[in-house]
């Protein structure tokens, strides 16, 4: 008896330190949606690739060669770096110039947040690129909300619609959302062992009716419409209830199904839309993906023909929106791990 008087004391304490923890995060989060207003929304940076994996190269160099060897290097790239500054003033007065390649990057969670800064991106891309440019997006993401990443696949609509070629690569994962998103490319490339699929729906949550009425505690809801809520945590399940929800995850998921047809025909979608997930070795085999390869195979070997830009968008955050964002994401983090380990047994 002793013992478990001191469990609960133990089990009270931890409890109070979550929730402290969730309050503070709370009065932070909400002190930064207050100030959001009164700071300017962010600020776009642009990368030029080529010079960039140029100094690289350089700096390899300076470590490698001799003296002699270098600066016969040095001596020809100058004079490389004076004719493509001639030819590419001769382009601002032509029809005729060098390929461009816009790079952009989403690293989805829950809730796809990265889509505010996804759709300046875009909107920043479409001022300046044509139809013989070419944008390419670097996509990693589990899946999460369905139109968190309605909107984000919407952002990618707008540059198909645009005539805007879109290559997608995936160096990690792709599945539920993700995919949806990863869809839409004309080319699709998967690193050999990325995880592609997750064609499904999930609804789950806890309910604890049985726990409220043991312990005399009553949960009132008063709703109009007689599926205004089918479930929740407090009160009891239904039949009715569980079949409404049964309905509407089926319904959504006919919609994935078909926007995944819509948009790569080439599938099986039958075999596909079981929620499983792939690797890209696999998913290449189902037609699920184009071709095998990393995001920097694909930035390296474009960097031969064509200028490639690097376009990232940053959203200021307010200090106490920032701690608060990080300390919530720490806590996404771990929680997603903790799911991850329990439904992927398979690991390296």
């Amino acid at each position: 008896m002793e013992y478990f008087v001191e469990y609960l004391m133990f089990l009270a304490r931890a409890v109070t330190i979550v929730v402290a923890i969730f309050a503070v995060v709370s009065i932070l989060v909400a002190a930064g949606q207050r100030n959001r207003r009164q700071v300017n929304r962010g600020s776009i940076s642009v990368i030029h690739l080529n010079k960039e994996i140029e100094d690289l190269k350089e700096s390899l160099q300076r470590v490698i060669l001799d003296k002699f060897m270098l600066k016969k290097l040095l001596k020809a790239q100058k004079k490389k770096d004076k004719e493509e500054a001639r030819r590419q003033k001769g382009e601002q007065n032509s029809e005729q110039r060098k390929k461009r390649i816009f790079v952009l990057s989403f690293n989805g969670d829950m809730e796809a947040n990265e889509v505010e800064s996804l759709r300046q991106e875009v909107t920043a891309v479409l001022t300046m690129a044509e139809s013989n440019d070419e944008v390419m997006l670097r996509l990693e993401s589990p899946g999460g909300m369905v139109h968190a990443y309605g909107l984000a696949a919407s952002q990618l609509l707008r540059l198909k619609q645009s005539n805007i070629p879109l290559t997608i690569c995936v160096d990690k994962v792709a599945a539920s959302g993700g995919y949806m998103m990863a869809c839409l490319a004309d080319r699709l490339l998967a690193a050999p062992f990325a995880i592609i699929g997750s064609i499904g729906v999930l609804v789950q949550m806890p309910n604890i009716h049985r726990l409220l009425k043991k312990n005399d505690v009553d949960f009132e809801m008063i709703t109009a419409g007689e599926y205004k809520r089918t479930l929740t945590p407090f009160t009891e399940v239904t039949e009715k209830g569980r079949e409404k929800v049964k309905q509407d995850v089926e319904e959504m998921h006919g919609l994935f199904k078909d926007w995944v047809q819509r948009y790569r025909p080439v599938v099986d979608i039958d075999q596909i839309s079981t929620g499983e997930t792939w690797v890209g070795m696999q998913a290449h085999d189902r037609k699920m993906v184009d071709d095998i390869g990393t995001s920097d195979d694909f930035i390296v070997q474009s960097c031969e023909a064509a200028d490639v830009y690097e376009v990232s968008y940053e959203i200021r955050v307010p200090l106490g929106e920032k701690i608060g964002g990080v300390l919530q994401r720490a806590m996404d983090k771990t929680l997603l791990n903790w799911w991850q380990r329990l439904r992927t047994p398979q690991q390296f």
